[in-house]
């Protein structure tokens, strides 16, 4: 389903045992959504699973990539996918269920509701936002790390890391995704200051992040060195670029 559909696109390794959980999640909270699954190559055997689910159900369909290439490469293949296929609401979502589907169709309600709204993110950092069995150190860090990109990039959202999406097509297709570079968990910072450079109406939505259940998570100290890095230059950038326009 295209044209006035949603495509919810979930890449994965190594995700095979919560596959058939969070999808039938999924589709008992949003009956009328697609789901594109972006495996990379998952020796646990992810892609042969949601291979043989998409033949059974056909809004689930598969991408495969040919190896473990990071988060950002793998939401931008699955971007490009379903905006040739012309949907209008394209999101992310994690596989390991800390993204709740009941969340995801409050989040679309608001895309529905209102046509004002350009990417609506799934908050945890906003009223009524909450993790939930989260280590303290690991709410530091990531409370951390969404204020200093929320100082360095001068904008106002509240989760700058937050991975649970809804973009409209359009708003897309006005980014140039061609150059994103970034390739952990920094591509949601990245395209959350995208997003606001092209005009976008960003709108937080208060969500539950519950800790995975199965599964290992990705997270490792590479992809906070990204972040930091980026973000860094990203904002030493913004201050020239803004010094600049005074001088002048």
């Amino acid at each position: 389903m295209a044209g006035d559909g949603v495509c919810v696109v979930m890449p994965t390794y190594n995700e095979r045992e919560n596959l058939r959980t969070t999808l039938d999640g999924v589709f008992a909270y949003n009956p009328g959504v697609d789901v594109l699954i972006v495996d990379d190559a998952s020796p646990d055997g992810t892609g042969e699973l949601a291979d043989q689910m998409a033949q059974d159900n056909g809004r689930i369909h598969v991408l495969h990539r040919g190896g473990k290439g990071g988060l950002g490469p793998a939401y931008l293949a699955g971007f490009a996918w379903a905006l040739d296929r012309g949907y209008a609401v394209v999101c992310e979502m994690d596989m390991d269920g800390s993204h709740r589907p009941q969340d995801l169709a409050r989040m679309l309600k608001v895309m529905r509701c209102d046509r004002g709204v350009d990417l609506v993110i799934g908050s945890r950092r906003v009223p009524g936002g909450r993790t939930e069995g989260w280590p303290w150190y690991r709410d530091l860090i990531s409370r951390g790390g969404s204020w200093y990109a929320r100082r360095m990039l001068g904008l106002g959202v509240r989760d700058m890391t937050a991975g649970f999406r809804a973009y409209r097509a359009d708003l897309l297709r006005h980014m140039d995704l061609r150059s994103v570079e970034a390739n952990g968990y920094v591509f949601q910072i990245d395209m959350t200051r995208r997003a606001a450079a092209v005009g976008g109406r960003i709108l937080e939505v208060p969500i539950v992040f519950p800790e995975r259940r199965r599964g290992v998570s990705k997270m490792d100290s590479a992809i906070v060195v990204e972040a930091m890095r980026n973000v860094t230059l990203w904002g030493i950038a913004r201050m020239r670029s803004a010094h600049g326009r005074r001088a002048d």
